[in-house]
């Protein structure tokens, strides 16, 4: 079997690669030597990316020192938005939804506050934010992207009367 470094419950790209069953994931949830490959895992993806998890328990992520260059092959390489995604998925499989949302708030940051990724805003906004499992954390990271995207009335995420009244 190919084999994945981030498994899911549904095919990828890969038609090869075997869909998780849901008696597999409970198996690697409850090996402890699993979910620590896991985690490495994810970290050496996120340094990929310049990103790095500062604290393995909430999930907390920062840029790393070598951001710049990682945002550049980012911006440049779209096939990366669908790995990030893919990731995310996994993430919210294998019981790290506080991660999930670290990550799309990182990424919501990134473009559209510091405006440091363009070409990864669409993916942000059509994909990553819709992987996060937890329904009033994912209101919360589209309230927090209605607040920041500019222009505004252009956004379509979420219904407006909604995010008006949000909180």
């Amino acid at each position: 079997f190919p084999f994945r470094l981030f498994p899911l419950r549904e095919h990828g790209m890969n038609w090869r690669a075997k869909p998780l069953t849901w008696q597999e994931i409970q198996a690697f949830k409850r090996s402890k030597e699993v979910m620590q490959r896991f985690i490495r895992a994810y970290q050496l993806m996120l340094r990929f990316y310049g990103i790095i998890l500062i604290n393995e328990e909430t999930g907390e992520l920062k840029r790393a020192e070598n951001w710049a260059e990682r945002f550049q092959n980012l911006n440049r390489f779209s096939h990366n938005n669908l790995r990030i995604t893919r990731i995310l998925k996994c993430l919210g499989e294998m019981g790290y939804e506080h991660y999930q949302v670290h990550l799309v708030k990182f990424f919501l940051t990134e473009t559209l506050v510091k405006e440091t990724l363009p070409n990864v805003k669409k993916s942000a906004l059509d994909y990553f934010l819709f992987t996060i499992r937890n329904k009033r954390k994912r209101r919360e990271l589209v309230h927090y992207a209605w607040q920041h995207f500019k222009p505004q009335n252009s956004f379509v995420w979420g219904p407006r009367d909604k995010l008006l009244k949000y909180r």
